[in-house]
C-alpha cells in the first residue's frame, strides 16, 4: 500500500510570520492537496529564549486569512499530537540518550565562556572556531573524558549539553526534489547542539524526531535550511530510522526588489511596501509592521502573487484560483534560483482581483466610504453604477472614493495646470452656452445626449477638443473621470447646470 503524503509547515513563535515562510506553508498546502494528502502545522517552540508573546496566534490568524487550513495541528489536534513542541518536551531526550549510547553523540561540558575564548582566539590568528571533527579531541566532553569523570560531572550538576558525533571525512548525498543531488563532506560539518542545557532539545533532534513520530513522508522548506540536511539524514540513519526518512525540497530565497540578498523585514520599511501577511505589533518592542491585509489587499492576490514566487505552470497564465494551484501545482516546475519580489507586480495582482470582485459587494464598500464621511449615498443603483465605471481605476477598494468622489462633491477647487492650459478667453462664454443648452435637454441619458450635444457643437463650429475639458474641469474640478455623458447622467440635470455656473464664476476669480 502506497504511503500517504504528509507534510508540515513548522515555524517557531519567534516574532511574525515573514512573507516567505508563508509561501512555504503555501506550498507545502498545494503539495498535500495535489496529492490527496495531509497538511499539519507544528509549531516549534524549543528556543524559549526567542520566544515572542503572541507569534503563535499571529501565525494561525495568518495561515487562516490566507484560506490554507491545516489538516491537523495546533488548534485542530489530531493522532499525532501534541503539535506543539514544548508539550513534547519529555519525548526527545531518551533519543538523544539513544544517540550517545550507540556512539552517535556525546556530552559536552565546554562553558560558554571557555568557548568564547576559543573563538576569541582564532579571530585574532584570522581563523574560524568551529567545535567539529578536529576540536573536539581537544575539548571538555565525554569523547575525551574517562567514562568516571563523565558520571561525577553529570551527578554532581555540572551543565552540559549534548552534541551530534559528525562523522570524520564522509560524502552524504541525498537527491534533493528542486536541486537534484546535493553531497556534502562530513569533515566541513560542526558537530551541533542535539540537547541543551535547559532540558530543551535544539530544532534539530526535535525536528527529526516529531518528522518520524508525525509520519512526514516530505520536508519542504526554505533554502537556508539546505545546510542543515546532512545532519538531519545523518540522524536518520543513527536512530535507525533511515529507511523511512521524509523526501527533501528546498525552495529558492525571495530576493529583495533591488539589490543583492533574501527579502528582508527592513526592506518593507525601507521601499514602503508590506512583507507579512497580517499587521503585526511587536508586544515587546513596541514595533508596528504593516501587513497584506490591513493594506488592502484581498487574500486570494497575496496568495497568488505568493505562489509565482519560485513557482511556474509551465505556460503563461499568471492568474489562479487555489483550486488551480492544486491542480497544476509540482516541485518539478519550482525553480532553484532566487525568485525577485515585485511590490509592483502585487500590487497589479490585486487590481486584477477587485475586477473579478462580486459590485455587489464594491457597492457595499463605497457605501461604507460614504458613510464615514457622513456623505449621502442616494440610490443604491446609482451608487452600483458609479462602482461600475470606476472599478477598472482601481488597485485597493480603499481606492473607490478617490475615484468616485466628483459623483457626491462639487469641486471646491479647479486643478491649476488644466485651467492655465485650457480655459480660455471664450470658454466661460462657451460655457454659459452648454449650460443654456443643457437646461432644455429632456432625455436626461449619456446616449441621447452624447447625440444632441455633438450635434449642438457641431453648429456652434467648436471644437470638441476646445470643449471637454473645459467642461470636465466645471464638473470634477480636474482633467480626470469616466466618460463625460455618463458623468452628466449619474450627476443630473440640476447638479450639472449648477456645477457649471459655479465654475465660470470662481475660474475666472482663480485667473485673476
Amino acid at each position: 500500500m502506497e504511503q500517504k503524503i504528509r507534510v508540515r509547515f513548522a515555524p517557531s513563535p519567534t516574532g511574525p510570520l515573514h512573507m516567505g515562510g508563508v509561501r512555504t506553508a503555501l506550498f507545502n498546502y498545494l503539495f498535500a492537496k495535489k496529492n490527496n494528502g495531509d497538511f499539519l502545522l507544528r509549531i516549534e517552540d524549543t528556543d524559549q529564549h526567542r520566544y515572542v508573546p503572541g507569534a503563535e496566534e499571529y501565525i494561525i490568524e495568518s495561515l487562516k486569512w490566507c484560506g490554507l487550513s491545516p489538516d491537523e495541528g495546533v488548534g485542530i489536534g489530531g493522532p499525532y499530537g501534541p503539535y506543539r513542541q514544548s508539550e513534547r518536551k519529555q519525548l526527545y531526550f531518551k533519543y538523544a540518550e539513544q544517540l550517545i549510547k550507540s556512539g552517535n553523540a556525546y556530552y559536552a561540558f565546554d562553558t560558554p565562556e571557555e568557548l568564547t575564548q576559543l573563538r576569541t582566539k582564532a579571530e585574532s590568528e584570522k581563523k574560524n572556531f568551529s567545535y567539529d571533527t578536529h576540536t573536539r579531541k581537544e575539548l571538555k566532553n565525554s569523547l575525551t573524558l574517562s567514562e568516571k569523570t563523565v558520571n561525577e560531572k553529570i551527578k554532581n550538576g555540572e551543565p552540559w549539553i549534548i552534541r551530534f558525533k559528525m562523522p570524520e571525512n564522509e560524502t552524504v548525498t541525498e537527491d534533493d526534489l528542486i536541486r537534484g543531488t546535493v553531497k556534502f563532506n562530513t569533515a566541513q560539518l560542526d558537530d551541533k547542539v542535539l540537547y541543551k542545557a535547559d532540558g530543551m532539545p535544539t530544532y534539530h533532534l526535535a525536528n527529526v524526531v516529531d518528522d518520524h513520530l508525525m509520519k512526514i513522508t516530505h520536508v519542504i522548506r526554505g533554502e537556508e535550511w539546505l545546510s542543515s540536511m546532512p545532519l538531519h539524514i545523518l540522524l536518520y540513519r543513527a536512530l535507525g530510522w533511515e529507511e523511512n526518512k521524509p523526501r527533501f525540497a528546498h525552495l529558492p530565497l525571495i530576493l529583495k526588489p533591488v539589490g543583492k540578498g533574501k527579502l528582508s523585514k527592513r526592506d518593507g520599511d525601507k521601499m514602503g511596501f508590506p512583507v507579512f501577511p497580517i499587521e503585526w505589533n511587536n508586544p515587546e518592542t513596541k514595533e508596528n509592521f504593516r501587513g497584506y491585509r490591513e493594506d488592502g489587499y484581498y487574500p486570494e492576490a497575496f496568495i497568488n502573487m505568493l505562489s509565482l514566487l519560485g513557482w511556474n505552470a509551465g505556460d503563461d497564465q499568471e492568474l489562479f484560483s487555489l483550486k488551480e494551484l492544486i491542480e497544476k501545482f509540482s516541485l518539478e516546475h519550482v525553480g532553484k534560483s532566487g525568485a525577485r519580489f515585485n511590490p509592483e507586480k502585487a500590487k497589479w495582482f490585486n487590481h486584477q482581483y477587485l475586477q473579478k470582485r462580486d459590485e455587489k459587494e464594491l457597492t457595499e464598500n463605497l457605501h461604507e466610504q460614504l458613510n464615514q464621511k457622513n456623505i449621502p449615498s442616494g440610490n443604491l443603483d446609482r451608487l452600483a453604477r458609479i462602482v461600475s465605471l470606476i472599478k477598472d481605476r482601481c488597485t485597493f477598494a480603499s481606492e473607490l472614493w478617490d475615484n468616485a468622489f466628483y459623483f457626491f462633491e462639487a469641486p471646491k477647487e479647479y486643478e491649476a495646470k488644466a485651467v492655465k492650459k485650457r480655459w480660455k478667453k471664450d470658454t466661460p462664454y462657451k460655457i454659459r452656452e452648454i449650460t443654456d443648452f443643457l437646461r432644455g435637454v429632456e432625455n436626461w441619458n449619456a446616449e441621447s445626449m452624447k447625440e444632441v450635444f455633438s450635434n449642438f457643437i457641431t453648429e456652434k463650429e467648436w471644437s470638441f477638443g476646445q470643449i471637454m475639458v473645459p467642461l470636465r474641469l466645471s464638473l470634477v474640478g480636474s482633467s480626470q473621470g469616466v466618460d463625460m455623458f455618463l458623468i452628466l447622467e449619474l450627476l443630473g440635470k440640476e447638479e450639472t447646470i449648477k456645477r457649471l455656473e459655479t465654475a465660470v464664476e470662481k475660474i475666472g476669480k482663480q485667473q485673476i
